[in-house]
């Protein structure tokens, strides 16, 4: 009988364990947006954020009351989310709260506080303040937690491996606004900031989880947004709705939204307000487009703004890097700069999964202008691919190119990582073509020739020939053959293009 009574209690109690197990392991919010916005793997991911923390734009040195942060994939708005998060990073902060946006669940117009165990990333578990969430949600019956509402929601989670590399002690609350109602942002923004200042030995910092503008053209972008942030830094949310309403009735070409985000930073402002921060100030700002693989034809824009108390509030204007179009060659501290944004691009792909930012860059870099990439394995061909449109900045050019050079290069197998130090960089940078009539005209080892006829196409760069010993003709054939076009056919009906390259490699700088 005694046999019976223990193995009916071992039962019960493992039973008990097992529903406790359950029970935790439901109060847990499992990631949904890693390997798709972020690394999946903890050793990718650590390295993504160092590296994007590294390059970080200085922190201003004010204590953040909140920052505003993008949302989207790393590859693409990573950079901007480390430069606000580097406004904070300086700091300890005992809890973070993280206001969202809704992107999944349609019709919701409440706030939902997530009031469970925890968010889990590759990094961890980040445990959830629990007290504060349910103050919070007893203060108004706009306040609520719907965990569908969190399920599949990204705009929270991609920042929580921040929070969790720079703030390791700190718990968060998640909170996901709802419709930009704005006597809903205000009130939550009012609520939060009095239980916050209520918990006097809690530092809290308040993150607003917004991307721009939605899929206008890049200059577009650039200009909605840069009207957005401004309004944003005045400090106004009246303002800021204004604005927004302005910008969407202004008939701009694909604008789907200027801020996808637009409650969490109603409610952040709120509450920024209301505890004390008297001052706003723009961090930093790129779009899609600006990445190495972006598209320029329909982008999202990305902002970081940082909102803190001071004794004197110095506005810093938003304005634009001035294009620099000349033409001329480049110094030898440009064409490291470029080599150094080639090397970087592949090895940071593949050692993080992620994209550098091409920015701060020598004016000339900005130029639009065309390039070719060439990579060379113990001086042979390993990729080369280039650029000849004259439609983008320099500098993501090569970024892009190199990218292009090392993985889709269809010749070639995509480069490994054990490959990079053996890879030697090489960089053309093109003039613009210009169409001659006569193939007499071209000249060896100084013209790049585009050859174009009966709508197949094909580039050989001017060191080509040099490097092959062809001459005018042997060149002009081969030519011929990458245009899938038999020899000598260039002597009829053909269309040419010149240009000219300036090349320089990581061993030696060389000039045509």
């Amino acid at each position: 009988m005694k046999i019976k009574c223990y193995v009916l209690v071992t039962c019960i109690f493992f039973a008990l364990a097992v529903w406790e197990g359950f029970a935790h392991a439901e109060n847990i919010r499992k990631p949904v947006a890693a390997g798709k916005f972020y690394p999946k793997e903890k050793k990718y991911l650590l390295r993504a954020i160092e590296t994007y923390m590294n390059s970080a734009k200085p922190a201003s040195g004010e204590c953040p009351v909140a920052i505003i942060s993008p949302h989207a994939g790393y590859i693409y708005s990573g950079q901007i989310c480390a430069d606000a998060f580097n406004q904070a990073a300086g700091f300890n902060y005992d809890l973070v709260v993280i206001l969202g946006t809704n992107h999944t669940v349609g019709g919701f117009s409440k706030v939902s506080i997530y009031s469970q165990g925890g968010y889990e990333t590759p990094l961890g578990i980040a445990k959830i303040d629990r007290q504060t969430a349910g103050e919070l949600i007893a203060m108004d019956e706009a306040f609520i937690f719907r965990e569908l509402v969190h399920q599949r929601e990204h705009s929270v989670e991609v920042l929580v491996p921040y929070i969790q590399v720079l703030f390791p002690q700190a718990m968060i609350l998640p909170a996901v606004v709802g419709q930009k109602n704005p006597d809903v942002c205000r009130r939550f923004g009012k609520a939060l900031a009095s239980v916050l200042s209520r918990q006097k030995d809690l530092n809290a910092l308040i993150v607003a989880s917004s991307d721009l503008s939605h899929y206008p053209s890049y200059s577009d972008a650039v200009r909605v947004d840069h009207a957005t942030l401004k309004a944003i830094c005045g400090l106004n949310p009246e303002y800021v709705q204004k604005t927004l309403h302005k910008q969407m009735n202004d008939g701009i070409v694909n604008l789907k939204t200027c801020a996808c985000g637009e409650a969490p930073i109603l409610a952040a402002m709120a509450a920024a307000e209301n505890l004390g921060a008297n001052c706003a100030r723009l961090v930093s700002y790129a779009n899609s487009g600006d990445i190495a693989i972006g598209s320029r034809d329909q982008v999202v824009g990305y902002g970081a703004v940082s909102f803190f108390k001071t004794n004197t509030c110095k506005k810093i204007e938003i304005t634009e890097d001035p294009l620099e179009s000349k033409y001329g060659k480049l110094n030898s501290k440009e064409q490291e700069t470029l080599l150094n944004i080639a090397r970087m691009s592949i090895e940071q792909l593949l050692s993080c999964r992620i994209i550098p930012l091409v920015r701060d860059v020598p004016p000339a870099l900005k130029s639009h202008r065309g390039a070719f990439v060439t990579l060379k394995k113990n001086g042979h061909l390993r990729g080369c691919i280039g650029h000849m449109v004259q439609d983008r900045p320099l500098g993501q050019v090569v970024s892009s190119m190199a990218l292009q050079a090392a993985f889709n290069d269809r010749r070639f197998t995509p480069v490994t990582y054990p490959e990079v130090p053996d890879i030697e960089i090489e960089i053309s940078v093109l003039t613009p073509f210009k169409r001659v009539k006569n193939p007499q005209e071209i000249i060896v080892g100084r013209d790049g020739v585009v050859l174009g006829k009966d709508g197949k196409k094909a580039v050989f760069l001017p060191q080509v020939a040099v490097e092959q010993g062809w001459n005018r003709e042997e060149m002009l054939d081969h030519l011929c053959r990458k245009a899938g076009l038999s020899d000598g056919s260039w002597r009829h009906k053909s269309k040419f293009y010149t240009f000219q390259a300036q090349v320089f490699s990581e061993s030696k700088i060389r000039y045509h």
